[in-house]
């Protein structure tokens, strides 16, 4: 830090000190200038004659009241206000008592509003210079008497300068700092989202593969003993199920790497081209499902293909959980103008747990999922049994975040 930083510091650390040097180097200005004869016969000269005793009383008390400018500055301006009108009127108006005024106006401009500042301007300006001119032994033409105009238009418009610099300088430090909080509200809002996103998918992985786990796992330990070559069938469905959802699970998490680390899994994200795939598992799995597709030759943004594919598996994944022994899924895939339709139902009887509309992980991730992509979806038991999950999704899409898996 250089002097004249540790100086200013100094300075607005201790403001009474400032003051009272202010109001020292005005004393001295004042007293000094009380030595000078404008008339002389050579121009301006010095030492010829002494201050007249009430003047230097006045500019003491002028220059004592100017140590509390700061803290009230329109009084301070009336005092030395008042002092210079009696120092126009009883004493000599060489003795610039007026100069304090002048401070005591630029101290009260630099601290209010600019009207304010104009009126208590005029104000002053008029006071001092009718008391000059009225009252004082000069002419009331004498330039003595006109400089007063002058100084204190000067010292109101110099406060009213440094008071709107102040207040540019608040403005554009308001703004910067404003700036700084969207920024980092920003940063938050989308590492919530990512966050969000992440958790979804991994519901999404997880509630799907391990649900297919628990039901074949199961299966083979029903019938180890009697039969175990369908045993085997069974943890060949566990082993494959799980080595899926180990997969998507390194895909998932790859999102989650360090800027140092390998490059991104080259496996591309899911989508409804993995339909039929994704509906033999079901299969296997005990879950007969029917799939109708009239979207062939539809080019989906990567988006919407990865979350209508997780909206299928988490619709399937529920009708396996809860619509109960013996249910049947049907799947669709309709391309209806501008917009996808998904449709996932099933006609079980449901059980104890079944969900309801509104409620669980996975339908809110639905149809957050849904919603991200400017779409809608609504679930809700069917007339007659069953359940119906209704996704429409636009073709174009404005996501504000990408897909886990799609490119940057």
């Amino acid at each position: 830090m250089s002097t004249l930083d540790r100086a200013r510091c100094s300075l607005k650390a201790h403001p009474w000190a400032l003051d009272a040097a202010i109001a020292a180097g005005v004393l001295v200005c004042m007293v000094a200038g009380s030595f000078v004869v404008p008339r002389g016969p050579h121009g301006v000269t010095w030492g010829l004659r002494t201050p007249d005793p009430l003047s230097l009383l006045l500019m003491l008390l002028a220059a004592a009241a100017l140590v509390f400018r700061r803290r009230a500055p329109r009084t301070v301006l009336a005092v030395t206000g008042a002092l210079a009108v009696i120092e126009c009127v009883t004493g000599d108006p060489r003795a610039p008592v007026a100069m304090s005024a002048v401070i005591a106006l630029y101290t009260v401009a630099s601290t209010t509003d600019r009207t304010t500042a104009l009126r208590v301007g005029l104000l002053t300006m008029a006071v001092l210079t009718a008391a000059a001119m009225l009252a004082g032994p000069l002419p009331w033409y004498a330039q003595e008497n006109l400089a007063i105009v002058a100084w204190t238009g000067i010292g109101a418009t110099a406060g009213d300068a440094v008071r709107s610099r102040r207040a540019v300088v608040q403005a554009i430090r308001e703004r910067a700092e404003r700036a700084e909080r969207t920024r980092e509200e920003e940063a938050r809002r989308r590492v919530a989202e990512e966050r969000l996103r992440i958790a979804r998918d991994l519901h999404d992985v997880v509630a799907h593969h391990i649900a297919l786990v628990n039901v074949q796992a199961g299966v083979a330990a029903h019938v180890m003993d009697k039969r175990p070559d369908q045993a085997k069938e069974a943890l060949a469905h566990v082993r494959a199920a799980s080595r899926s959802a180990l997969d998507e699970l390194r895909a998932t998490v790859g999102l989650l790497r360090q800027s140092g680390d390998p490059a991104a899994p080259t496996e591309p994200a899911p989508g409804l081209s993995r339909l039929d795939d994704l509906a033999a598992t079901f299969r296997s799995a005990g879950l007969p499902v029917d799939v109708a597709r009239t979207d062939q030759g539809t080019e989906l943004p990567a988006a919407v293909d990865l979350a209508a594919y997780r909206i299928i598996q988490e619709a399937l994944t529920n009708a396996r959980k809860h619509a109960g022994p013996g249910a049947k899924a049907q799947v669709s895939v309709v391309r209806v103008g501008p917009h996808i339709e998904v449709t996932v139902v099933d006609d079980g009887s449901g059980a104890p747990d079944a969900p309801q509309a509104g409620g669980g992980h996975g339908l809110l991730g639905m149809r957050e999922r849904a919603g991200a992509l400017g779409g809608t979806l609504t679930t809700g038991p069917r007339y007659g049994g069953g359940f119906r999950v209704h996704a429409i999704l636009p073709l174009t899409t404005q996501a504000r975040t990408t897909a886990p898996g799609e490119p940057a």
